[in-house]
């Protein structure tokens, strides 16, 4: 007779293996047929190239100085978000989370664990680390719903229409509704913040269930602590936090938008507003990470979307393959030098009783 137990642990080392390598094969063959099959059926490559030559030493320059503004903007939301972090940890941190973001399918995860990793080398305390990383977090998932809004908004006044903006839209409303609600009740009282932590620890222990992993503690006295050192942070803070965020987001449109016009994609084709609508289409899709760093996922959206509003297809893919080499190739390059230098700039003394590896130390600020 067969022993079931003994058939469900003989295919474990399979069910592993399929689980570690099936996410990057699904990202490969969605960015294979992006850029191998679809964005080629919509301009020829070598025309492509032909726009990219046209570009003149002044437009390259332009697009250059957008570019740095953009890297310059990546340290000011975490220096908001973490009390006594510099402009230099937080570029850092930025950079080498992106970085692996970009490279690693699903990267959001492995991500979030690098930066712990540096957080707690530079030593910041557990709870601020953790506070810091949560709120970037939602403000930046903040931003990333409302974009689609605004822009469906502006166009609409311009008389404008689009379809698929106006999905997006609908979606980023409710998304933002949803976690600007769940965000202000966990404010609001401890009472709520209890009740809404327990629940989501409850939900998550039905997840781990099912993964036969061991289910979490209450999360309700996690979300207690959470609100109540988000007051104090976000009463000082929220507007520094607020404004970096956008600095941060919208500093990447603005390589879009100097991509487009570099490449001769005028405004008689894709309006401001439009390339706007287009550009907030795809920051909602990077809120749902299907290859690392949205590729493929990205230049398809923005592509199609541009050449909706009336873009000449060879300059638009021209356009959007220039933003997506300036917005994505500096971060990992930078991101990889920071990944090798950042323990240089504040060393941790083995000795020191403050060291960030002791589980019982409580760490204060740090930075």
């Amino acid at each position: 007779m067969i022993d079931p137990a003994q058939v469900h642990q003989a295919g474990a080392p399979w069910r592993r293996q399929a689980r570690r390598w099936l996410p990057p094969a699904a990202s490969l063959v969605v960015v294979g047929v992006v850029f191998l099959v679809v964005l080629p059926s919509i301009a020829d490559y070598g025309e492509v190239w032909q726009q990219v030559q046209a570009m003149t030493a002044a437009e390259v320059a332009v697009l250059v100085l957008a570019d740095i503004i953009n890297l310059a903007t990546y340290g000011p939301t975490w220096m908001a978000a973490l009390p006594g972090m510099t402009y230099r940890q937080g570029t850092e941190l930025s950079m080498t989370g992106t970085a692996v973001a970009n490279v690693a399918p699903f990267g959001g995860g492995a991500s979030l664990g690098t930066n712990w990793a540096m957080l707690r080398e530079w030593r910041f305390d557990r709870r601020s680390a953790t506070l810091a990383m949560v709120l970037t977090g939602v403000w930046n998932q903040f931003a990333n719903f409302a974009y689609p809004v605004v822009g469906l908004g502006l166009l609409s006044l311009q008389g404008g229409r689009s379809a698929t903006l106006e999905t997006m839209a609908r979606i980023g409303g409710v998304g933002l509704a949803l976690a600007f609600v769940g965000f202000f009740l966990v404010l609001r009282s401890e009472d709520l913040a209890r009740r809404i932590g327990t629940l989501c620890g409850r939900v998550l222990g039905t997840f781990q269930t099912l993964r036969r992993r061991e289910p979490g503690g209450d999360l309700g006295a996690a979300f207690v602590r959470f609100r109540q050192e988000s007051l104090l942070l976000l009463e000082a803070r929220w507007w520094w936090l607020t404004l970096a965020t956008l600095a941060g987001t919208l500093s990447v449109f603005l390589v879009l938008f100097v991509s487009l016009r570099a490449v001769g994609v005028d405004g008689a084709q894709v309006t401001l507003t439009e390339a706007f609508a287009a550009w907030s289409i795809t920051r909602l899709l990077t809120a749902f990470p299907i290859t690392p760093g949205g590729l493929g996922i990205i230049e398809l959206g923005l592509t199609g979307a541009l050449v909706g509003f009336g873009g000449q297809q060879s300059k638009v893919v021209a356009a959007v393959l220039i933003y997506r080499v300036a917005t994505y190739v500096p971060p990992i390059v930078l991101g990889a030098i920071a990944a090798f230098t950042w323990r240089h700039h504040h060393q941790v003394d083995p000795d020191d009783p403050d060291d960030p590896d002791d589980p019982d130390e409580d760490l204060g600020e740090g930075g």
